[in-house]
């Protein structure tokens, strides 16, 4: 038997707690990942993480978009902990998040526990470059081309309770 698609992150299992580091009230830089098992034929990978309990848990709107990375080559199966863009493989592009800024934004709840997805995505194709993609951009262009997806989850909650006012 092949081994499914699968991502992991030596930093925390799959429905656990994502350590502070990696959110905003830490150092607000992108967890280790690997995968692995991806379908052959596989041209390139995109992630995209989202927040599906934005604002809150009891009443999510909307998801909010953390991470948007795309044409990683079929050799690259581990992003390494604090990915710096000058890390990022040449090919690669990373597209806009919610707070509309190009690139990694951690875990920043404003209430309650929230889950982050990590979705995976094994290309038959490499994307042409799309610039500073948003999520919905970059879901219209993989359209028909998506061989895999695998997901992991984590969860977050602030530390910090308090309420602050900026």
């Amino acid at each position: 038997m092949p081994m499914p698609f699968q991502l992991t992150s030596p930093r925390f299992q799959n429905g656990e707690a994502i350590p502070m580091t990696y959110a905003c009230e830490g150092e607000n830089i992108p967890p280790p990942l690997h995968w692995e098992g991806e379908p052959p034929g596989t041209r390139s990978f995109a992630l995209i993480v989202e927040d599906p309990d934005a604002p809150d848990p009891s009443n999510p709107r909307t998801p909010w978009v953390h991470w948007v990375l795309y044409n990683l080559p079929p050799n690259f199966h581990d992003i390494p902990e604090s990915l710096m863009p000058e890390s990022i493989p040449e090919s690669a592009r990373q597209g806009l998040n919610d707070w509309k800024q190009q690139g990694y934004g951690g875990p920043c709840p404003p209430v309650g526990k929230h889950r982050y997805v990590y979705h995976l995505y094994a290309l038959d194709t490499v994307l042409p470059d799309l610039g500073r993609v948003t999520r919905a951009q970059l879901a219209s262009a993989m359209d028909g081309h998506i061989l895999a997806e695998t997901t992991l989850v984590g969860m977050y909650e602030k530390y910090n309770k308090m309420h602050h006012h900026h």
